[in-house]
């Protein structure tokens, strides 16, 4: 089992930006699939990013394309979420998740371990 602990959340006016950190501790970093989603109370989880074991693949849900940079650093065990251009409709908390096996990288159900989550609130 890994232990992820998310940081870098808070308070942003609406065009500005976050980064992310989710640092992973407790299993081979360099071999999981990290995803960040997000959820507003009373909604379901939604996914946000993507990235594949090497770093070289990502994935985008449509809401964020163009605006959020998934990321990681192996020598650090860390995955980053960089929000740029940030709207109000991207305020709830962000989890990062880790998957240790072949899945639907959109899927939450797929993912084996995750952090507490980080507020992320935008104001208008």
């Amino acid at each position: 089992q890994v232990q992820l602990v998310e940081s870098g959340g808070g308070l942003v006016q609406a065009g500005g930006s976050l980064r992310l950190s989710c640092t992973a501790s407790g299993r081979i970093f360099s071999s999981s699939a990290m995803g960040w989603f997000r959820q507003v109370p009373g909604k379901e989880r939604e996914f946000v990013a993507a990235v594949n074991w090497s770093g070289r693949t990502t994935y985008y849900a449509d809401s964020v394309k163009g605006r959020f940079t998934i990321s990681r650093d192996g020598a650090k065990n860390t995955v980053y979420l960089q929000m740029d251009s940030l709207k109000p409709e991207d305020t709830a908390v962000y989890y990062c998740a880790a998957r240790y096996h072949q899945g639907t990288h959109s899927d939450g159900a797929e993912y084996d371990d995750w952090g507490q989550g980080t507020q992320v609130t935008v104001s208008s």
